[in-house]
């Protein structure tokens, strides 16, 4: 059955819905087997290692590069396209929330993806952590918090109107992002030899870059038939984390790539971990557990949405096609973690020792 078969069979918003669902089962499987997470990576680089975690962390974000740009050069999207590209960026919001975002994923031991992943696999702590940033993250969209919101990212906005394209305002031709990504895979893949991590962690890892493309290339392609205007996007959980929410409690609430997004990463670890027999039940250390966990948790949900993305957002998805302040939130995401490690974390695990 062709794209355009498939939207006459079932519409064009449970279509996007169920490409949501593919894109998350892959992410999912993908992000459980390779452990990939920006937390654990910011951590072991502000402690002066270039681990394990450090090289998953550069492949994922490397082959997202590699697997966006090649579809791109091949036709299957236009980055210029993407709303995160179309519509002006905030590079206060970038700064402050990339801040705040890092901040919170050191507290809360994860980032959004992170905790969603680890929730299916019964890390009842993550689940807790799960629903404050989503319900911070709705807050911050259309709730108490989105005059705050609002204020913050007005202070910077990119000109034009219309998001920083880095690969343009850099002057590089049309295969310079391929050809970064080609670089820093070389950089992973030689860090992930002297760590050696075996061959199917990284297989794994390259579907998280993989699953970034997927998205990307299926939206895209439906924008391409369906009568009504459809976003271009890709995995990300600040936005879909508080709609997904939304379609549960709104009888109004209407299907789309998020809400199907969210419940596929769900379903893909789940299976992922069930198979590897990693499935268990965990809950909290303690009570300065649980509040580190749910101060950090509502920091990203604030964060994430201040920025445009959180660390798979902004972090891959935003910067795979190169997007201004995606690439601006992804480098204070790391300040704002290896700060937070330096103070909070390192100073708790020296008393403790």
């Amino acid at each position: 059955m062709d794209l355009v078969n498939l939207v006459e069979r079932i519409g064009e918003a449970p279509t996007a819905a169920l490409f949501g669902l593919l894109t998350g089962i892959v992410f999912g499987v993908a992000a459980q087997r390779s452990r990939f997470c920006l937390r654990a990576a910011t951590v072991e680089f502000a402690r002066g290692e270039m681990g394990d975690k450090v090289a998953v962390w550069l492949l994922t974000f490397s082959t997202a590069l590699v697997w966006v740009q090649s579809a791109q050069l091949l036709g299957l999207m236009q980055s210029a396209d993407a709303r995160m590209m179309a519509v002006p960026g905030s590079w206060s919001g970038a700064i402050v929330g990339g801040l705040l975002f890092g901040a919170g994923m050191v507290l809360a031991r994860g980032c959004s993806g992170r905790l969603l992943v680890l929730a299916a696999t019964g890390n009842l702590r993550s689940v807790v952590s799960g629903l404050i940033f989503a319900v911070v993250a709705q807050m911050s969209l259309s709730g108490i918090l989105s005059p705050l919101r609002d204020r913050i990212a007005a202070l910077w906005i990119t000109e034009g109107g219309r998001n920083m394209d880095l690969l343009a305002t850099l002057g590089l031709p049309n295969y310079g992002g391929l050809a970064l990504g080609l670089l820093i895979a070389v950089l992973a893949l030689v860090l992930s030899r002297r760590n050696r991590i075996g061959a199917a962690r990284l297989v794994f890892a390259s579907g998280v870059g993989f699953a970034v493309a997927l998205g990307w290339v299926l939206t895209y392609g439906l924008s391409q038939v369906a009568f009504d205007p459809v976003q271009i996007e890709s995995a990300t959980f600040t936005g879909p984390s508080a709609h997904t929410l939304m379609f549960f409690l709104d009888r109004n609430a209407v299907l789309e790539f998020d809400v199907g997004l969210v419940p596929g990463v769900f379903i893909g670890a789940m299976i992922a971990a069930g198979l590897a027999g990693e499935m268990k039940f965990q809950a909290f250390d303690g009570p300065v557990t649980m509040r580190k966990a749910m101060i950090g948790a509502a920091m990203m949900g604030f964060g994430g949405m201040l920025a445009g993305g959180c660390a798979i957002g902004a972090g891959v998805t935003g910067g795979s096609i190169f997007v201004g302040t995606a690439w601006c939130a992804l480098f204070f995401m790391w300040i704002g973690a290896m700060v937070t490690d330096l103070l909070v974390d390192q100073p708790g695990e020296a008393v403790a020792a």
